[in-house]
């Protein structure tokens, strides 16, 4: 045809070069071609809040902004804020009767019809995509770091925009913008800015290379490794997590996340069942994301980037419903235990049992003792059998796995100014029912007593327990004559023939240590006196540097017989 159809001239053109087919045929000349379903969209179809798309209206080209989107193939529609409205009023057009311009890319339309191509910092640009990190100059030339949480394009504005959640609070809204929400983040945290502002973190360059990322990891080392990877130990252990760049790379208050997972998966496999376990949730996203995004790859490459554990940190946001999770800083404690008992159902670590009480069940064991006046600088053994004589406690079964958190303290005062960690900790004595030696003869113990606690002429170590016969002997002294010693709980096999008394003894594999909200790690790595590594999540971001550490905590395992 030549645009004439039934009589009525629509165009002119050529004879045999006219053709009349419906608008949702028709793409922009260097789109991509639709797909097999028939959708104009380049996206497969999809078009979401803040995308540029174009429409006719009778005869007229138009283009806007989305404000809101059905993507239902038979039935969807979206709500579009024309460019030239003054108004504000929405149309809404059927999905099929709009075309989605692509954001800007280095190709982009536009730079087509200005005549240029994209240049370095154009190309570096649009690199920059959602979750990642970036810097932003801020009022009177101060930097503000964030993330990237949304692209797209904003009514009334022209350049592509980005909306970005800020470590801090320099923000102006909570990811809201007009009354339209475009992504989530706590209040005085977002901000929406041109995407032509923000430039790459500076702090996790090496050598102003883009994307921000270490130069001796490519973008193949931080995706998913599937399968199980056994923890580092002696030489390997040296070789894939020493250096610059290494380990778990910290952003945004993650610190006690980074920390704590570098501590309990890097070297050690007491806690590779949580990894593999059915999980509570159906889907098991969370199990997933940190055994094979955190966990594999820390093994195999050395190196997991912020954006791994930002993913982790905003499926525990969702999960806990604790928005707080991707910004603020947490105790250890409190992550350890969200991960553990609600989302991947493990049994508790400790069992803990008071005189004549049922069982209690716990994670981690945190210490509390009055001060000591004879004890300056204690060491853990100390303050464990403090802490447990203190509060009537004992084990009800050897643990595993024994996380225990140091006194705490405030800024202005700290119960002791050092804490010796002991490399050993001999929980014999703190069971509840297995054999215990005298601390005076050696032989089988039958009787505890409490009231003996302090006494350091008997035994330097706290807990005192006695044989029938040294029991009588030691409470027949004057000043312990009032003591009330209780008996104890034997098995049964020791009664009848003597044995040696077996110690069980728990050996220390990682501290974590914090001063002013800011934690790293020392996690053993071999048998050898001295294999300690240190860990410092935010070592690696320039002008930052490690602190000195107080108030740790410590982590035990069983100690294998030799």
């Amino acid at each position: 045809m030549d645009g004439t159809y039934k009589g009525v001239t629509f165009f002119k053109c050529k004879k045999n070069s006219g053709l009349l087919l419906p608008f949702n045929k028709v793409i922009f000349s260097g789109a991509p071609p639709s797909d097999d379903t028939g959708s104009t969209n380049p996206q497969s179809g999809s078009v979401n809040r803040g995308d540029k798309v174009s429409y006719f209206v009778e005869d007229s080209l138009k283009r806007g902004i989305v404000v809101f989107s059905s993507n239902q193939s038979a039935t969807g529609f979206v709500e579009v804020l024309p460019e030239e409205t003054t108004s504000g009023d929405l149309l809404k057009i059927p999905l099929d009767s709009i075309v989605k311009e692509e954001v800007t890319t280095s190709d982009d339309q536009s730079l087509v019809q200005d005549g240029k191509s994209a240049s370095n910092e154009e190309q570096r640009k649009a690199d920059l995509e959602v979750d990642s990190l970036v810097q932003i100059r801020y009022k009177e030339g101060e930097l503000a770091f964030g993330i990237i949480r949304w692209l797209g394009y904003m009514p009334q504005k022209e350049d592509v925009m980005a909306g970005v959640e800020l470590e801090e609070d320099k923000g102006c809204n909570d990811g809201s913008w007009c009354g339209q929400r475009y992504f989530f983040c706590p209040p005085r945290r977002g901000l929406f800015v041109k995407l032509k502002a923000c430039q790459p973190d500076t702090r996790f360059l090496s050598s102003g290379d883009f994307p921000p990322k270490s130069p001796k990891h490519s973008k193949d080392d931080d995706r998913r490794v599937p399968g199980k990877v056994p923890p580092l130990q002696g030489a390997a252990a040296v070789d894939i997590l020493e250096g610059d760049m290494k380990g778990i790379q910290g952003h945004c208050n993650s610190c006690y996340m980074d920390a704590a997972l570098f501590s309990l998966f890097s070297c050690s496999s007491v806690l590779d069942s949580l990894l593999f376990k059915p999980s509570t949730l159906p889907d098991g996203k969370i199990q997933e994301t940190l055994r094979e995004k955190i966990v594999n790859p820390l093994r195999k490459n050395g190196f997991v980037s912020a954006d791994s554990v930002m993913t982790l940190r905003c499926q525990l946001k969702e999960e806990s419903q604790c928005p707080s999770f991707t910004t603020s800083e947490k105790d250890p404690e409190e992550f350890l235990n969200l991960i553990m008992h609600r989302i991947l159902g493990a049994d508790p670590l400790l069992k803990l049992q008071c005189e004549g009480q049922r069982v209690q069940e716990c994670y981690c064991y945190q210490i509390f003792i009055e001060k000591q006046q004879e004890m300056t600088v204690p060491n853990v053994q100390q303050l464990l059998e403090q802490s447990f004589h203190h509060s009537g406690l004992k084990l009800a079964e050897v643990p595993s796995c024994f996380i225990i958190q140091m006194p705490r303290f405030g800024k202005e005062y700290k119960m002791f100014s050092k804490i010796v960690p002991s490399l050993e900790l001999d929980i014999t004595d703190l069971l509840s029912d297995g054999p215990r030696e005298c601390v005076v003869c050696g032989n089988l113990a039958t009787h505890e007593c409490a009231e003996c606690f302090k006494d350091v002429i008997l035994s330097d170590h706290g807990l005192k327990q006695y044989c029938l016969v040294c029991c009588k002997q030691v409470h027949s002294h004057r000043k312990r004559k009032g003591h009330r010693p209780v008996p104890l709980k034997i098995p049964e096999g020791f009664l009848k023939t003597p044995n040696k008394i077996p110690r069980e003894t728990l050996e220390l594999f990682a501290v974590l240590s914090i001063e002013t909200s800011h934690y790293v790690s020392f996690v053993k790595y071999g048998t050898e006196k001295g294999s300690w590594m240190f860990f410092d999540s935010m070592a690696d971001r320039f002008g930052e540097h490690p602190v000195d550490q107080t108030e740790p905590v410590l982590i035990y395992t069983e100690l294998l017989p030799d």
